[in-house]
């Protein structure tokens, strides 16, 4: 796996999460490709200094998501990439929704004019690679 990870070990947003939204972003992004191995659960916990829980729980949470799947003798594995069906489909966008709601409101309450929120959501969305 060669990507960085940004852990903020002193931040409000529980490190497990910001490992799943790190990885997320690394397979978004293409630096975790289909069919990769991720480090085991104890690799990653020794390079990050964190518990080995924690980042159980966050392969946990990104195999519950279907972004990996893990295997007892191949370990965690990038997901191949595959169509959602329709209703999970539906989910998401209103779960998209939800979270651009409230991203919208926040940069609107911190000044941000809408051209420059939409900006940033090109930018982001470029980075992906799309």
């Amino acid at each position: 796996v060669c990507m960085v990870l940004k852990i903020d070990m002193s931040g409000e947003i529980p490190i497990y999460i910001q490992l799943r939204n790190e990885i997320v972003k690394g397979i978004g992004r293409g630096e975790l490709a289909p069919g990769e191995n991720l480090p085991t659960v104890r690799q990653l916990a020794s390079e990050l200094g964190v518990n080995t829980m924690t980042v159980s729980k966050a392969y946990q949470l990104l195999k519950s998501e279907e972004f990996i799947e893990t295997d007892r003798r191949k370990g965690a594995i990038v997901k191949p990439e595959q169509a959602m069906g329709e209703a999970a489909a539906a989910d998401y966008r209103e779960h998209l929704g939800d979270e651009l709601e409230l991203l919208s409101a926040e940069a609107k309450l911190r000044g941000l004019k809408r051209e420059e929120f939409l900006r940033l959501c090109e930018d982001a969305f470029a980075e992906m690679g799309v």
